[in-house]
């Protein structure tokens, strides 16, 4: 009896088995060669790496945005003043820079009340600095997300810098109750605040994204950034005006994108003046091309993400 054939129990060979009455074919599987394989390798620190991580992060906006929802639930929940604290916090800070700049020494505001004058500042600047403050703890906070599903790891630090947006929006009703208390008249220049949010927007995730990267590996990160940021507040033009800086300075000042973002937000909120071009073009320019590296070191380092955190 041939090696390949079949027997039954009582040592009689069984039938071949049949389908529909005709003998069942062997399953044919093809060859090795001519199966397509996809091999998934590390993303290099390329332009392609960056145009890539969009695509994906464009097709999980979703979940962008429910996790963006769920950080200003989970900030204000319990609270009794609630939504309310997104106003708090820069309307203190006015009244203490204002006791501080506007009465016990002088600062040049160049006509404008003290008060609205330092506010128009804190607004971008909180926003700034509470996203990236949170933001850079956000990987690391979720440790189970990252070890157990898959998703664009930059939407955790992105979903803060969301809720951030979401605060300053809230913040910005003082600052219009104010300009209607000290009389101060729009105009068409304040549409340049759209412009300029979006490249402070775009500087702030490249910061985000760099230092929560860095922050998995290395979590000194997280404990120097409050003290950096409250050292960079005083190195950008925000409860004193760039008219301040000395000239012999100021080019070196301006190399921080922030203080010729800052210095632009005010000057169309406030003053109704056309912002300075030369000083948002380059503000914009820096800004875009640290979000453009920003990200690409981000998703160069976030496949060992889960291996370190």
């Amino acid at each position: 009896m041939p090696e390949d054939a079949r027997v039954s129990v009582l040592g009689v060979p069984a039938e071949e088995p049949r389908l529909n009455g005709e003998p069942a074919q062997p399953e044919r599987r093809p060859p090795a060669s001519a199966r397509r394989l996809k091999i998934i390798r590390p993303p290099h620190f390329s332009l392609l790496t960056v145009v890539t991580g969009l695509r994906t992060l464009y097709r999980y906006s979703d979940l962008l945005y429910t996790l963006s929802i769920f950080r200003l639930n989970v900030r204000y929940k319990q609270s009794v003043l609630g939504w309310a604290w997104a106003a708090i916090q820069p309307s203190a800070l006015m009244a203490i820079y204002t006791f501080i700049f506007a009465h016990v020494t002088k600062v040049q505001t160049g006509g404008a009340p003290y008060p609205i004058f330092v506010f128009a500042a804190l607004l971008p600047w909180i926003f700034f600095s509470s996203s990236i403050t949170n933001s850079v703890q956000g990987l690391v906070a979720y440790p189970g997300l990252l070890t157990k599903m898959y998703f664009p790891r930059e939407i955790i630090p992105l979903s803060y810098l969301a809720a951030g947006f979401i605060d300053f929006l809230i913040a910005s009703v003082i600052l219009a109750g104010l300009m209607v208390h000290y009389r101060v008249a729009l105009t068409w220049n304040v549409l340049w605040v759209i412009p300029i949010l979006a490249f402070l927007s775009a500087f702030t995730a490249a910061i985000s994204l760099l230092f929560s990267a860095i922050h998995v590996r290395f979590r000194d990160v997280g404990l120097a950034m409050p003290f950096v940021l409250q050292i960079w507040m005083f190195a950008t033009p925000v409860v004193y005006s760039l008219a301040a800086v000395p000239a012999r300075y100021r080019t070196l000042y301006l190399l921080d994108p922030t203080a010729g973002l800052i210095e632009n937000f005010r000057r169309v909120a406030i003053y109704g003046q056309p912002p300075n071009f030369s000083m948002l073009a380059f503000s914009a320019v820096l800004s875009m091309a640290s979000l453009t590296v920003a990200y690409a070191y981000f998703k160069t380092a976030e496949t060992a993400m889960a291996d370190v955190i």
